[in-house]
């Protein structure tokens, strides 16, 4: 069945493709801001999609279980380590570190569960986290696309980018992050593990 490839198929072209995204970010030109974009927005989708075909088909998989969060936290949390040196005054280096600790501190947490016989269950309100990282990333691209445009867009993101506006809309994404993660430690849903129990 050839659906059941499909998943961690577009997970680990989500995962090779965030390297190019990060060469291209550096590079200062329209053409290059533009394809970052165009590979994150696709990337972005790819996750929706293979989660969606994985239930729709019934074909999930263990290393899909695996390499799916992997892919998102490379894409995602590379992404922002690139914005730091790109973006150094709108995205801080310190309000990355905690978004990235926060998921290094879950992802631990859910490890130590797995390997004890249980399975840490996805917060409802992880949605609200994804999106909000989401949404700043693909504004700030599309900025730093529109910045290498024309006028009067090029003075008005530069105008944008001087405001502090950014800034504090990653502080922000950064409590929506944090809150989202302490969930998980103040109120956990931990179920026990049945994977190894089925065929």
């Amino acid at each position: 069945m050839i659906m059941k490839h499909v998943p961690n198929a577009l997970t680990i072209i989500r995962i090779l493709v965030t390297p190019i995204l990060l060469f291209l970010l550096f590079a200062d030109s329209l053409a290059t801001q533009a394809w970052a974009l165009g590979l994150f927005v696709f990337a972005s989708i790819s996750d929706w999609a293979d989660g969606k075909v994985a239930r729709r088909f019934g074909v999930g998989s263990r290393l899909g279980q695996f390499l799916d969060p992997i892919a998102d936290k490379v894409l995602v949390l590379g992404t922002f380590v690139a914005l730091i040196f790109v973006l150094p005054n709108d995205v801080p280096w310190w309000l990355v570190a905690i978004i990235a600790f926060r998921d290094v501190a879950v992802t631990g947490y859910r490890v130590y569960l797995k390997r004890n016989g249980f399975v840490l269950t996805t917060s409802r309100n992880a949605k609200w986290k994804t999106a909000a990282q989401l949404t700043f990333l693909i504004a700030v691209l599309v900025f730093l696309t529109a910045q290498r445009t024309f006028e009067p867009l090029i003075s008005w993101m530069n105008g944008l980018f001087a405001s502090g506006v950014l800034f504090w809309a990653l502080v922000l994404v950064t409590l929506i992050t944090v809150w989202t993660g302490a969930e998980y430690f103040v109120k956990p849903d931990i179920n026990a593990d049945t994977e190894e129990h089925e065929s």
